[in-house]
């Protein structure tokens, strides 16, 4: 299990601590949401903040580019070996050809697919990727209920992977990945969780608190919906 930490959930007003945090709790990636106000609606976290979190501290970035036409954005981040990049199936028409440019940049490629986008979307792209990305909300806002019907998604595409000859292709889930609904989405195959303020940024609890809680795995196996 490895935990991304969805840092447009982070108390902006006390970012350096929730950073220090987050890294003193060896969390694996720094999921940063870029939204363009057209295919979601909502913006969100751009060049500068990412920029700036990359100066702050070494953990890995997961990018997830929630625009249209991301081919003309992906130059403007510094890609390093390690971080991850996640476009959506839903908004290029040349989605090989900048899956291809993402790794000439040397992070990993990874598709990302909303709630009702069938699996087979990544029927032709199983070479160009080493994760997808199952949205289990939609996208757009933190906060949402999970949708029910992606639990068996996840477990579809990890069968759909697995028969395909790409066991090797990662599973990322980002949507209301809770205490109860985690150990859900794991047993479904799932493997990265983007984490966000039904966990680690959880009132109720201090990052290395909810971060422990997860790692443990101390919590209910149920879906509050």
């Amino acid at each position: 299990m490895k935990l991304s930490a969805s840092m447009m959930c982070a108390n902006y007003l006390s970012l350096g601590q929730d950073l220090e945090a987050l890294e003193n709790s060896k969390i694996d990636y720094l999921h940063i949401d870029v939204m363009d106000g057209d295919f979601v609606p909502n913006f969100q976290l751009g060049t500068d903040y990412v920029k700036a979190i990359r100066k702050a501290v070494n953990t890995p970035i997961d990018i997830h580019l929630m625009v249209n036409h991301p081919e003309n954005h992906i130059g403007s981040f510094d890609l390093q070996p390690g971080d991850i990049m996640s476009i959506h199936q839903e908004t290029t028409k040349h989605l090989q050809r900048t899956l291809c440019l993402i790794k000439e940049r040397g992070a990993i490629a990874s598709v990302a697919i909303n709630p009702a986008t069938p699996i087979n979307a990544f029927d032709y792209i199983l070479d160009d990727i080493g994760i997808v990305l199952l949205m289990t909300v939609n996208p757009g806002f933190a906060g949402q209920k999970l949708v029910p019907q992606t639990i068996q998604k996840i477990s579809d595409t990890r069968k759909y992977l697995d028969d395909k000859g790409y066991s090797n292709i990662i599973i990322e889930v980002d949507g209301n990945c809770s205490f109860e609904n985690v150990p859900l989405m794991s047993k479904a195959g799932a493997e990265i969780f983007v984490l966000g303020t039904s966990s680690i940024f959880n009132r109720n609890y201090t990052i290395p608190e909810a971060v422990e809680k997860l790692r443990l795995d101390k919590i209910s196996p149920e879906i509050i919906l």
